[in-house]
């Protein structure tokens, strides 16, 4: 069988809500890091076949082919087609298995992968919001779904309190892995670990010119107490902000190419993919398909969960990720090494293609052989990946 390869990642590191990325705009924030992927591998730009772009909020600057847009932004001939896919917050991720599979057919030999969110400007939930206040139908308003799925609004927030209690986390867990987040986020600074992944950003702040190149949302003197003395979101709940996670702009990009890429044009890859797969699950607990993706991925390679080295289970709320690992049987050990979402930022659309680099390069830092992805995804959808590190 005809293997895809991923042969480097880069990202932006996350702006806050309002934050040093605000203000710059999707198409810009997704040619600096395609950009970066031609400086970075010296590929002829014109050997490029595909650009597959997530985004989840396709309105305003993030809409008409928003792919496309970024490569007329970029380095890449105009020759190169692109294309924009929503699977929420996977799209990165699946915008990586549509890449992989094109290669894996023997269809194309080299595509750029990835996503981006600019949040600040293109604010979670907007299509919704826009429609609905031009008078615009919803997929929920009064149609067969509703009559399949009586009373349920779909609800993350809703589906986050109820992954907690199906699977007993508690809320001492929830705060103390919000706080792990961020400490292993700033150890993961302080060691370079994100050094391979960032694409350092000339931005202005306060009419200066600095360089972006550390997420903006980590804390490194996180408090546990603190944390711990924070309300809820929902009266009675579990969730708290920082058990959530955090708003973020940002982009991400990665290389994936086949075996006769690699010879023909020299190229030395990062990783494998092993395999891939996506589920679909309950709707109305939003949250919990990575528990089966994972499983159903596990079972078609053999591999069982003590085979993999580190996982990285997005936290879109903590209990998403602590679920998962209970429901698995994970070690938590081997969870989110280097902080995650509760910490960095969830850039939705660009989150599948930040965690595989960061999945990837630190694989790869440890020596490690197998790695394993997987990003729980609105209306109850999970893609998973395994990859396999290339430089043991």
């Amino acid at each position: 069988m005809a293997h895809a390869y991923i042969v480097d990642a880069v990202r932006t590191a996350g702006g806050r809500r309002n934050g040093r990325l605000s203000q710059v705009h999707p198409v810009d924030l997704g040619a600096t890091v395609i950009d970066a992927l031609l400086a970075r591998t010296g590929i002829d730009p014109g050997i490029v076949e595909d650009v597959i772009i997530g985004c989840v909020s396709q309105i305003g600057p993030q809409t008409f082919n928003l792919g496309r847009a970024t490569i007329l932004a970029s380095r890449l001939p105009e020759s190169v087609p692109g294309v924009t896919v929503d699977r929420q917050c996977g799209s990165g991720q699946q915008a990586i298995h549509f890449a992989a599979q094109a290669v894996m057919s023997g269809n194309q030999d080299v595509v750029i992968a990835g996503g981006i969110e600019n949040m600040s400007m293109t604010p979670i939930g907007s299509p919704m919001a826009i429609a609905e206040k031009a008078g615009m139908r919803t997929p929920f308003d009064q149609n067969e779904i509703t009559k399949r799925y009586p009373g349920s609004t779909f609800s993350q927030f809703v589906g986050a309190e109820r992954m907690a209690q199906k699977y007993g986390v508690t809320r001492a867990e929830l705060d103390d892995f919000a706080y792990q987040s961020h400490i292993k986020g700033a150890a993961a600074y302080e060691g370079g670990y994100f050094k391979n992944e960032i694409v350092p950003m000339e931005v202005m702040v306060e009419g200066k010119k600095v360089m972006h190149e550390v997420d903006e949302g980590l804390r490194p003197n996180a408090s546990l107490q603190a944390i711990s003395e924070l309300k809820p979101l929902v009266e009675g709940g579990l969730i708290t902000a920082a058990s959530s996670s955090q708003i973020c702009d940002g982009a991400a990009a990665v290389l994936v190419v086949s075996e006769r890429a690699l010879k023909q044009y020299g190229l030395k890859p990062l990783a494998r993919i092993h395999d891939m797969t996506v589920v679909g699950s309950d709707p109305t607990m939003v949250l919990e398909g990575p528990i089966p993706a994972t499983r159903k991925i596990l079972e078609r390679t053999g591999l069982k969960i003590s085979d993999i080295e580190i996982y990285e289970v997005n936290e879109a709320f903590g209990s998403v990720p602590l679920a998962w690992a209970k429901a698995i049987g994970a070690d938590v050990k081997k969870l989110n090494v280097n902080g995650g979402a509760q910490a960095l930022g969830h850039p939705l659309g660009a989150t599948g293609a930040k965690l595989m680099g960061t999945l990837a390069y630190e694989l790869r830092r440890r020596g490690g052989r197998y790695g394993l992805l997987s990003i729980c995804e609105g209306l109850g959808t999970a893609n998973a990946t395994i990859i396999e590190n290339m430089n043991r």
